[in-house]
């Protein structure tokens, strides 16, 4: 893609003036996506960049405040299962890490509603949550109580204690066979909205600080909106989903 340059030097004054008679409009067709600077540099479309902030070495404590928690992010896998280096691309963003501090808490209605974690616990929190930071030299994460998924002191996800008002579902296997008999590429599967509740949190907080009991329990077989939650791979083959009760549409009888 030829670019231009325009710069002071280039303009005379003696034509600032200039008369434009005769000339007819031209429209320009501006492309979607537009490559600015160097030509060779790709695009990528839908990319987001999430850079962490660098808290100074002057600064020896993060103190989290109100609901909000102080994560160390757990390291991302390099290797595979069977042992094979992983490229830095290839690397699985963790969704997990160790409690560092807590909050106070936060006030509803005339209760106050401690923070669901203390320091130490090992937790599985949602994509995207909370603001990064770099804190002693390794990746920290702020974020809310109400966006950590639960507690996982193992490193096998059907282990997860959920928090709040998380279910924690193990994920209907997908059809191998169409009706007729063909069978499905992985790539034709339609992945199921349903599946069997494995664990259920304490129930969601209302305006008043009430704790509410959770509308399913473990052994539910329930349907759950499409691209809610989280997905998680057990190491008994099952796919996982967390996600909160609001998210699941109905109970399967």
């Amino acid at each position: 893609m030829a670019s231009s340059q325009l710069t002071a030097s280039s303009i005379s004054t003696r034509n600032v003036f200039a008369s434009f008679e005769g000339l007819r409009p031209v429209q320009f067709h501006c492309p979607r996506h537009v490559t600015i600077g160097n030509p060779a540099r790709r695009s990528f479309k839908g990319l987001v960049v999430k850079a962490s902030t660098a808290v100074a070495p002057k600064y020896t404590t993060i103190k989290p405040l109100g609901d909000r928690v102080l994560l160390k992010i757990k390291e991302a896998e390099e290797k595979t299962q069977g042992g094979i280096l992983l490229p830095s691309n290839a690397q699985t963003k963790p969704q997990g890490g160790e409690v560092v501090a807590v909050g106070e808490g936060k006030t509803l209605g005339k209760n106050q509603v401690e923070n669901s974690v203390k320091p130490g616990a090992q937790v599985v929190y949602s994509k995207y949550a909370g603001t990064e930071v770099d804190f002693n030299g390794e990746k920290h994460l702020i974020l809310k109580d109400d966006d950590i998924v639960g507690i996982l002191e193992t490193d096998d996800i059907k282990d997860l204690k959920p928090l709040n008002d998380r279910v924690l579902i193990q994920i209907e296997k997908a059809e191998e066979k169409t009706a007729g008999g063909l069978f499905l590429t992985q790539a034709t599967k339609d992945k199921p909205s349903f599946g069997t509740v494995v664990a259920v949190g304490p129930g969601f907080v209302d305006e008043e600080g009430n704790r509410k009991p959770l509308p399913v329990t473990s052994g539910n077989t329930v349907l759950y909106s499409k691209y809610a939650g989280n997905d998680f791979k057990g190491k008994d083959g099952y796919e996982y989903i967390t996600l909160r009760s609001s998210d699941i549409i109905a109970i399967l009888s």
